[in-house]
This record gives structure tokens, C-alpha cells and sequence, in this order.
């Protein structure tokens, strides 16, 4: 896993159910420096699940919002956007 796949992992575990906006994501992960477009965090997303393989599951897209980890423990609350 490279290191900003790992950082928006980490991002997204460290608050589990709680929905991420792209830049938000881009901002907590990559630095508020990062000179990338929102679709970059998607082709990460993409990355992660691929290296996930059968447990791709716990990062939920949320339909133009962005995405969140679901604790399939615990089940993430539903976005009320």
C-alpha cells in the first residue's frame, strides 16, 4: 500500500461511520497543500479496495457525498445529508 493510501485508510478508520467529503479526505490525509483533484481520491479508494480484496466492503461510497468506513461490527449510522 503506498503512503497516501495508507493515510486515507487510516483517515477513514480512525472515525468509523463518519461520511468524508473528497476534499475533506484530500485535506486530512494528503495535506491542505496537495495539489490533486477530488477524482484523485477515488482512484485511491479504488486502490485500497483492490489491496483489501475480501474485505473491500468496509469503505462505503455514499453517493455524492464521498466515503466512510464501516465498522461491520458495528454498523455506521445512515447519512442524512
Amino acid at each position: 500500500m503506498t503512503r497516501n493510501e495508507f493515510r486515507i485508510l487510516d483517515t477513514l478508520i480512525r472515525q468509523p461511520g463518519r461520511v468524508f467529503r473528497r476534499n475533506e479526505l484530500i485535506d486530512a490525509a494528503l495535506g491542505a497543500d496537495a495539489i490533486v483533484t477530488e477524482r484523485t481520491i477515488d482512484v485511491h479508494i479504488r486502490a485500497i479496495r483492490r489491496k483489501l480484496s475480501a474485505k473491500a466492503d468496509v469503505i462505503e461510497t455514499v453517493r455524492g457525498v464521498g466515503y466512510r468506513f464501516c465498522d461491520m461490527e458495528h454498523s455506521a449510522p445512515d447519512f442524512e445529508g
